[in-house]
């Protein structure tokens, strides 16, 4: 079922969500401050590729954490959280496209709090 699902979440909009991912990672990895956020990005842009059967647990971030949480929020976090938050409301609305909205609800978690978070298989 996990393939199944990764399979249709890649036809009908995935391979877009892992690109945009990607695209700002690279973008991000430019400066030299921004490499820290930019491994981030990319390290979701391949969660994003596969997120049936993995599940995203926020742990501990300490104090360096925290800090990179809160510039990654004033940077892009905002607009990508709101992002997959829209995405999962619109897929919500019909019973097939629920699975793939708990999917963006659960990348706009991600999409908040980078820093810290920990991307286990269920």
């Amino acid at each position: 079922m996990r393939f199944l699902g990764n399979l249709l979440w890649l036809i009908l909009g995935g391979i877009v969500a892992a690109l945009i991912w990607a695209v700002i990672g690279l973008l991000l990895c430019v400066t030299i401050i921004g490499i820290p956020f930019g491994l981030q990005c990319l390290k979701i842009a391949g969660f994003v590729m596969w997120p049936f059967g993995r599940d995203v647990t926020l742990g501990k971030f300490g104090l360096m954490g925290a800090l990179g949480n809160i510039i990654w929020i004033l940077i892009c976090g905002i607009e990508l959280c709101l992002t997959h938050l829209v995405f999962g409301l619109l897929l919500c609305i019909t019973i097939v496209g629920i699975p793939f909205g708990l999917q963006h609800f659960k990348l706009a978690k991600l999409a908040l709090i980078p820093f810290g978070a920990q991307i286990h298989s269920k």
